[in-house]
């Protein structure tokens, strides 16, 4: 939980546009294992927002149900209970889902691995008593593990080795904003803030606004800012570990797994936001500068022009060049 949306601190501005003097209006509903919240104008009143909302849960609805593991009845779960015995059939919307993860895999070098979820199950700090895997623990997930693995042919894939299992939630939460958004401008919105767990997308500026306010939630304070950005057609998205971890023997392990080691990053880093074209790219960025660490994460974020992005850490800040550009307070 590392950015707040803060739409109402932004002092008056010129109108903007289509969206001027109209209501802000708001949606919430839980989905994909966290809160939701889509803030909006509809110059077209009730009949346009009602229109809206609904194409919107309806395409999350359908999302949720097609891609969660959590639901036994899921195309992944459906692929994830085939491993190691038969191919899976997959319609064309599934195969355009592990093309991107394809290219996630190579953008991330690795780190954004859709494979990984025996390491992440390993290491749950969700557990009653969680406890530390043993090494040989980790070295047989570790060898259920790795996206070249996966045996894709035209409308099959097949997972080789029984065990393995593909899980999206390394991106498909900020995938989903991203659509959500896409759905908003369809139904003609010019203006919103989609907000699933933190991950946003923004259209346009609210009313009478300049831009949307996002406050960086303080990972030394959880629930409490610490400083602020300006956000007009933007994806932001936040990696942190401050909050979901465990610790044994003094000792602290997150929850954000490195599948080329299959440890919980320990780098010193707390927390990673990154401001992009879109919530998805701007996820990934985060994810893969937080496991990278200081420098490196910084000049992985400033290798994809037009992401922006800052790194805290135990002792310090670091933030790429035109980061400050969106830095209101």
């Amino acid at each position: 939980m590392a950015v707040v949306s803060q739409s109402q601190r932004i002092p008056p501005a010129a109108p903007n546009g289509a969206a001027a003097g109209l209501p802000l209006r708001r949606l919430a509903f839980p989905a994909l294992g966290t809160q939701c919240e889509v803030q909006y104008v509809a110059p077209g009143g009730d009949k346009q927002a009602g229109g809206f909302e609904r194409a919107l849960m309806a395409w999350v609805s359908g999302f949720e149900a097609k891609y969660s593991r959590f639901r036994p009845d899921s195309m992944v779960s459906r692929i994830n209970a085939g491993a190691g015995l038969a191919a899976v059939a997959v319609d064309a919307e599934m195969e355009a889902m592990l093309k991107l993860c394809d290219t996630l895999f190579f953008m991330t070098q690795g780190m954004l691995d859709p494979t990984a979820l025996p390491l992440i199950q390993l290491w749950n700090y969700k557990a009653e008593k969680p406890r530390l895997p043993s090494v040989a623990e980790i070295s047989a997930a570790r060898h259920l593990v790795g996206w070249k693995k996966v045996q894709r042919t035209p409308g099959k894939v097949f997972l080789p080795q029984a065990g393995m299992a593909l899980d999206f939630g390394g991106f498909g939460k900020e995938y989903a904003v991203d659509m959500a958004a896409q759905v908003a401008i369809q139904h003609g919105i010019p203006a919103a803030l989609v907000d699933f767990g933190h991950d946003l997308r923004a259209i346009g500026a609210p009313p009478d606004r300049p831009a949307w306010h996002i406050g960086l939630e303080n990972p030394q304070k959880p629930g409490t800012t610490a400083g602020s950005m300006a956000i007009i057609g933007k994806g932001v998205a936040s990696s942190g570990d401050y909050i979901r971890a465990f610790t044994i023997e003094g000792k602290r392990y997150g929850h954000i797994i490195d599948p080329r080691t299959g440890w919980p990053v320990a780098n010193g880093c707390t927390q990673a936001t990154v401001v992009a074209g879109s919530c998805l790219q701007a996820g990934v960025l985060s994810t893969t500068a937080f496991v990278l660490g200081v420098p490196k994460g910084i000049e992985f974020i400033q290798s994809f022009p037009g992401a922006e992005g800052l790194l805290v850490t135990d002792r310090s800040r670091a933030q790429t060049r035109g980061f400050f550009n969106y830095v209101v307070a």
